[in-house]
C-alpha cells in the first residue's frame, strides 16, 4: 500500500508541476508572467509564487465535466489529520487557476471559498484531499476568464 501511494503521490507531482509550468506559459502570453517556488521553504512561508496564484491540474476533468476544487489534503493517507489547502490554505493567493491542456479557469479564490458550501464535501479515492465537484456549467458562471487552448 506504502508503496504504491508514494508511486502515485510522485507521479501527480511530475504531471502537476509540469501543468504549472504549462499555465505559466499561457499567463506570459496574456501578460501575466509569474514564477513559481520551486522550494518547499519558499512554497510554505510565501505561497506558490509572487502572483498569489494556486494552479491545479485536473486531470479527470475531461472525462466527468466536473473540476475537484481541493479544500483540505494530507501528505500520506495514513497521517489522520487533514490541513486545510486549496481555496483554504492560508497564504497569499488570491486567484487559484484549475483546469487541463484545453481549457484554463482562473477564478476568485474568495469566491470559491464563498460558493463552497453550495456543494458536498468528498474524499479523494486515495484518501488524501477532501474537495468539492464544481459542475462545468458552474465554473463557466464563476470563473473570472477561461482560457480556451
Amino acid at each position: 500500500m506504502t508503496y504504491e501511494y508514494d508511486r502515485i503521490y510522485k507521479e501527480r507531482l511530475r504531471t502537476g508541476l509540469e501543468y504549472q509550468d504549462f499555465v505559466a506559459e499561457q499567463l506570459y502570453k496574456i501578460g501575466l508572467p509569474i514564477f513559481n517556488y520551486a522550494s518547499k521553504k519558499y512554497q510554505i512561508e510565501c505561497g506558490e509564487n509572487k502572483l498569489g496564484v494556486e494552479i491545479k491540474y485536473d486531470a479527470k476533468f475531461a472525462s466527468t465535466g466536473n473540476l475537484y476544487i481541493e479544500l483540505q489534503e494530507k501528505t500520506n493517507p495514513q497521517n489522520s489529520n487533514y490541513i486545510d489547502s486549496g481555496i483554504n490554505r492560508n497564504d497569499n493567493s488570491w486567484l487559484y487557476i484549475i483546469g487541463n491542456y484545453n481549457t484554463i479557469y482562473i477564478f476568485s479564490k474568495r469566491l470559491l471559498n464563498q460558493i463552497a458550501s453550495k456543494y458536498k464535501s468528498i474524499e479523494n479515492n486515495t484518501k488524501t484531499s477532501i474537495g468539492f465537484l464544481l459542475p462545468k456549467l458552474d465554473a463557466e458562471k464563476y470563473a473570472a476568464r477561461i482560457i480556451l487552448i
